[in-house]
């Protein structure tokens, strides 16, 4: 007997509305002190060199709605927009024209928001969006969401041991890991103390799911669940130590479309079957058959060049053309996180002062600061300012350029990206001066610890002072 996936697919289709719906409405609370008017980075700002630069096609190579208008209100208004057609998702209302206005947006805004969007779930969120366009309860439509979770978990596996990173490969990875990750949860802290051989079995328990556990999605059917169960636990154990917006609670979602009707219905109770429709056929059933073939001919073709390039290096010309036309709209993408491990957890502490002389603290709302406050609880919602000061720790200033822009907004006072933090210092106006310096972050342990959950060296300067005039 074939399997059925018309409840499957109707709850995939809530179940991404539901992610969409987080991601739009975390992008509505940060957009303006990002890419605004008066943010780090101005998308008008980005658009236009795009424009000098390209000319007519620069649309091709920055697809957004953007360039009819970037204003702070239209900004926020597409973010408001995408929490509509969510809801839309959600309620089961026209979901294949809500999948469609939600990819166009979300697009929109992950192109807009430059270095802030540039995240892996970010592009993951949209290759999904963009199939569910196209999703019926049809195997070979829901294959190609198979084939996603594949590439998705044994590419994470794969870029581990390709990049030939010691940590990895003497699996010793995990016992930095919970320490160095960008925003690590309470629980990481305890996991950071296990001993040593726990940290090594971890590690070979998570390339066994990363490596073997895909194969199993295109096992038969009793396996294939095991291998969502597998996923799926892997996924809740990462919920539990590092805060990573919406990229577990989408990769769980991703699980589900592994799980036929028959595999759900003993889970889901009645008055829930009832309420979920099933999707509706196609008004015309020939042209659905001619683009099965062609989006699954689309998708195989684009993920086949970027595995050809993780696994083999260059491609030849033709095939780095494709890539090179097709990768702004984010439609097929690589993926894996934490290629190279790192060791260590250099954090930028940013600091004013309005003579020079004395200097107080800029206080991030969720990146470690304050060695007393504990580790916070934020997924699914990802302050993007402090993910990156993540990634800035890692290089220098002149390496990540919107830092410089970051500190000019500092000096002026912006309302918006002042709202990106949690506690300003200089609540009567902008500081005279300001500063960046790095620390040396090391989780404490369980003895004489006097209440911290940190501890700190410095390591020196990382922006040096400077004012409005210089």
């Amino acid at each position: 007997m074939k399997p059925n996936y018309s409840l499957t697919s109707s709850l995939f289709f809530r179940c991404l509305g539901v992610i969409y719906l987080i991601a739009f409405l975390s992008l509505s609370v940060q957009i303006t002190g990002l890419v605004g008017t008066n943010g780090i980075l101005p998308v008008r700002d980005f658009l236009r060199v795009v424009y000098e630069a390209v000319g007519s096609t620069a649309w091709l190579h920055a697809p957004t709605l953007f360039w009819f208008g970037a204003s702070d209100s239209i900004l926020r208004s597409a973010c408001y927009a995408g929490i509509l057609s969510s809801l839309g998702l959600i309620l089961g209302r026209s979901q294949r024209l809500a999948a469609a206005i939600s990819f166009v947006l979300y697009l929109s805004l992950v192109v807009a928001g430059q270095a802030f969007l540039s995240f892996q779930w970010d592009y993951l969120l949209l290759e999904t969006g963009f199939l569910a366009i196209f999703l019926t309860p049809v195997f070979a439509r829901v294959w190609l969401f198979h084939w996603l979770l594949f590439r998705l978990v044994f590419l994470s596996g794969a870029v581990k041991l390709l990049n030939h990173d010691a940590a990895w490969r003497n699996l010793t990875a995990l016992r930095f890991h919970y320490e160095t990750q960008p925003l690590p949860t309470p629980l990481a802290w305890y996991f950071h103390q296990l001993p040593g051989w726990f940290q090594t079995f971890s590690a070979v328990a998570m390339f066994a799911i990363e490596l073997a556990v895909p194969f199993c999605i295109f096992a038969p059917r009793r396996i294939r669940l095991m291998a969502a169960g597998a996923i799926a636990a892997f996924q809740l154990l990462i919920i539990a130590t590092g805060n990573y917006a919406f990229f577990n609670l989408l990769t769980l979602v991703l699980c589900l479309l592994l799980c036929d009707d028959q595999a759900l219905e003993r889970w889901i109770p009645a008055w829930l079957k009832k309420d979920v429709a099933s999707p509706a056929a196609p008004r015309f059933p020939q042209v659905a058959r001619v683009a099965t073939p062609l989006l699954f001919s689309l998708i195989l073709l684009l993920s086949g060049l970027q595995l050809g390039e993780a696994f083999f290096g260059a491609l030849p010309a033709p095939g780095r053309a494709i890539l090179r036309w097709t990768s702004p709209f984010g439609i097929v993408n690589s993926y894996g996180l934490f290629a190279v491990m790192t060791t260590t957890r250099p954090e930028i502490v940013i600091e004013g002062s309005n003579d020079n002389q004395t200097w107080l603290e800029y206080e991030f709302r969720y990146k470690p600061g304050d060695v007393k406050r504990r580790p916070a609880w934020v997924e699914p919602h990802q302050p993007r300012l402090d993910w990156q000061m993540w990634f800035a720790a890692l290089g220098n200033y002149q390496q990540n350029r919107w830092f410089v822009n970051l500190m000019l907004q500092l000096l002026r006072g912006s309302p918006d990206v002042l709202g990106l933090l949690g506690r300003n210092p200089f609540p009567g106006g902008p500081p005279r001066y300001i500063r960046a310096r790095i620390y040396e972050y090391h989780f404490t342990s369980f003895k004489g610890n006097g209440g911290s959950w940190w501890s700190r060296t410095l390591g020196g300067e990382y922006f040096p002072p400077v004012s409005l005039r210089q």
